[in-house]
C-alpha cells in the first residue's frame, strides 16, 4: 500500500531524488504503454472527427446531387434602342453619336473626357439597335416546366433561353414579374421535369448550414456552402417587401434566381442580391425567403399578376421611450399611427395608439413583418389580431381587403413653401417655429385630413425637434392623447418639465399618422 502511495506521488509530480531505483524502473517500462495509450486515444479521436465530418461533407454532396435536375441557367436577352439623335446632334460636331464611355474612364476623367479635344471627329452614323445578354439561374417548380427566379433576371428581355441540367437549350416565355419582391416565374415547354421542393423558411434559424446552386460569370451548377448569418433583414433597399435571409454561402453575379437549400434539400430562398463594394462575393447576400417567394409565384401562375392584402392603417416601429409612454414593457410589437376611415382595420376596431403582437398567431416584432405578413393574405379571408391595449392584450378579427392604387393614401406635396403669405408662427424651446391650423392655412399647405391643429413651419438644426425627427410642415395634432387646438396649447404641453421627462407627440406627416416621442438631453 505504502509503495502504491509512493509511485502516485512520482506520476503526480513528485521529485526524482525521492524515487527508488526499482520504482524508476518501473515508470520507465510504464512510459511507452502510457505513451502508446495517448497515442491510441488521439487516434480514436481523429477517426471520430473525421467521420463528423465525413458526414457534414455526406449531406452537401447529397444536397448537391439532389438539386442538380431542378437547377436551370438562365441566358436573357434585351433589344437596346439608341437615344435618337437630335437636330443639333448634326450641327455641333461635338455633340454627335459618341462611343459611350466606360465607367472606369468616367470616374477617372470625367463625363466631359470628349469635350477637351476640339478636332476629334466623331461618328455621324445613325447609332444602331443592339442585344444586350445578362445570366441569372432558375428553379424548376413543377413538372410541366414552371420555373421560379428573379423579376430582374427577366426583366424586359425579347429573348429568354434556359439549360438544362443535362445540356439541353430550350426557349422559355414570361409569365408574371412582381417587382415589388423581386419575383419572376417564367416556363418552358418540357415534360417530365424534376421540380424543387420549396421548405418553410419561417424555420430557419441563424447559423444553420444552407447551399447556393447558381451560375456565377456563366459557370452553370456551381455549388457553394455557408450558414444563415441573419433572418428577417429589412430596410436594404433593394426592393418594397424585404424580408430577406442573410447568408455568407458564396453570391455572385449570375447566382440571381438561384436556390438556397437546406441540408434538408429544401428549398429556403432565391438567392438576390449581394452587399459589395466591388460587384463580387464580400460575404453578405441577400435571399428571398421561399415563403413570400411561394405565394407570388402562385399568384403568378394563377392570374399573371400579385394580388396583396390590405390592413388600412399606418404602421411604425417602436423605441423605448414610445414603448414606456404606452405603459408597454418591450419593443416588439408594431404601433398603430392611423386608421383609413371604413377600412379592414376600422371595421375590425383597430385604434390608433393599439401595438400589433401577433397576426394570425405570427409574432409581428417589427412592422416590415407585419406589411409583408398582411401582403401574402389572399383578399377576403379572416386574419386574427392580438395587439396591446390600455395595459392589456385585446383579440381582433378582420377580413383583409385588397391592396389597390385607390385605398393607398396619396402624399400631397408639403414639401415646397408657398411664396404668398410668408410664414409667421410662434417659436418655441424646442427647436421648432409652428402655427395653429386654421381652413386657410390647411388650404395654403395642402393639408390632408387636417382640420385642427399646429403646423410646424420652421425647425431650428440640431435642436430637440429635429433630433426627434420633426420637419417643416409636420402637423401635431396631440401630445400624450391631450388634443392641441392651437400653438398656445402646444407651447404650455411642452413645459420645461415635460420635456425633460418626455412627451409623446401624434404628428400628421404627408396625410400619415405617426408618434415621435420629443425628450430634452437633461
Amino acid at each position: 500500500m505504502a509503495q502504491s502511495k509512493f509511485a502516485l506521488g512520482v506520476v503526480s509530480g513528485g521529485l526524482a531524488s525521492l524515487v527508488a531505483a526499482g520504482s524508476w524502473v518501473a515508470l520507465q517500462d510504464a512510459g511507452p504503454q502510457l505513451s502508446f495509450a495517448q497515442d491510441r486515444q488521439r487516434a480514436a479521436v481523429s477517426q471520430e472527427d473525421l467521420h463528423h465530418a465525413q458526414s457534414i461533407s455526406d449531406a452537401f454532396k447529397t444536397v448537391a446531387k439532389a438539386m442538380e435536375p431542378s437547377v436551370v441557367s438562365i441566358r436573357a436577352v434585351t433589344r437596346v434602342e439608341p437615344a435618337a439623335r437630335t437636330r443639333g446632334d448634326n450641327e455641333n460636331p461635338r455633340r454627335r453619336a459618341r462611343p459611350e464611355l466606360p465607367e472606369e474612364f468616367r470616374r477617372f476623367f470625367g463625363d466631359d473626357l470628349f469635350e477637351q479635344f476640339e478636332g476629334f471627329e466623331f461618328d455621324q452614323r445613325t447609332p444602331q439597335p443592339f442585344q444586350r445578354e445578362g445570366q441569372g439561374t432558375g428553379m424548376i417548380v413543377s413538372e410541366d416546366g414552371y420555373i421560379l427566379t428573379n423579376s430582374h433576371v427577366v426583366r424586359g428581355a425579347t429573348q429568354l433561353e434556359v439549360t438544362l441540367f443535362d445540356g439541353r437549350e430550350v426557349r422559355a416565355k414570361v409569365i408574371g414579374t412582381d417587382a415589388q419582391t423581386d419575383v419572376a416565374v417564367i416556363k418552358i415547354d418540357v415534360k417530365n421535369l424534376t421540380p424543387a421542393v420549396l421548405g418553410d423558411s419561417d424555420a430557419m434559424e441563424v447559423g444553420e448550414w444552407v447551399v447556393a446552386i447558381g451560375s456565377p460569370f456563366g459557370l452553370h451548377q456551381t455549388v457553394t456552402a455557408g450558414i444563415v448569418s441573419a433572418t428577417s433583414r429589412a430596410g436594404v433597399g433593394i426592393t418594397d417587401y424585404e424580408d430577406f435571409i442573410q447568408t455568407d454561402a458564396a453570391i455572385n453575379p449570375g447566382n440571381s434566381g438561384g436556390p438556397l437549400v437546406n441540408l434538408h434539400g429544401e428549398v429556403v430562398g432565391i438567392n438576390t442580391a449581394i452587399a459589395s463594394r466591388t460587384g463580387s462575393y464580400n460575404g453578405i447576400g441577400f435571399a428571398i425567403p421561399s415563403n413570400m417567394a411561394r405565394y407570388v409565384m402562385e399568384s403568378l401562375i394563377k392570374s399573371g399578376a400579385v394580388e396583396r392584402g390590405w390592413l388600412g392603417a399606418s404602421i411604425q416601429n417602436l423605441d423605448e421611450n414610445l414603448a414606456r409612454s404606452f405603459n408597454y414593457k418591450s419593443t416588439d410589437g408594431v404601433l398603430i399611427g392611423d386608421v383609413v376611415p371604413d377600412s379592414p382595420a376600422d371595421k375590425a376596431g383597430l385604434k390608433s395608439g393599439d401595438i400589433v403582437l401577433k397576426y394570425n398567431g405570427r409574432d409581428t416584432e417589427q412592422m416590415h413583418e407585419l406589411r409583408n405578413s398582411v401582403a401574402a393574405t389572399t383578399p377576403g379571408t379572416k386574419a386574427d389580431l392580438v395587439v396591446f391595449r390600455d395595459g392589456r392584450e385585446v383579440k381582433l378579427t378582420l377580413e383583409v381587403g385588397k391592396l389597390s392604387e385607390a385605398n393607398v393614401p396619396a402624399n400631397p406635396s408639403l414639401n415646397t413653401q408657398p411664396d404668398e403669405q410668408p410664414q409667421t408662427g410662434v417659436e418655441l424651446d424646442f427647436g421648432a417655429t409652428v402655427e395653429t391650423v386654421t381652413p386657410e392655412v390647411a388650404k395654403r399647405l395642402e393639408l390632408d385630413r387636417v382640420e385642427r391643429g399646429v403646423v410646424v413651419t420652421e425647425i431650428t438644426p440640431g435642436g430637440i425637434a429635429a433630433d426627434a425627427g420633426l420637419r417643416p410642415n409636420d402637423v401635431i395634432v396631440s401630445v400624450d392623447n391631450k388634443n392641441v387646438e392651437d400653438a398656445e396649447d402646444l407651447r404650455d404641453a411642452l413645459s420645461e418639465d415635460a420635456l425633460a421627462k418626455g412627451v409623446r407627440l401624434r404628428v400628421v406627416t404627408e396625410g400619415l399618422t405617426h408618434y415621435v416621442f420629443v425628450k430634452t438631453d437633461k
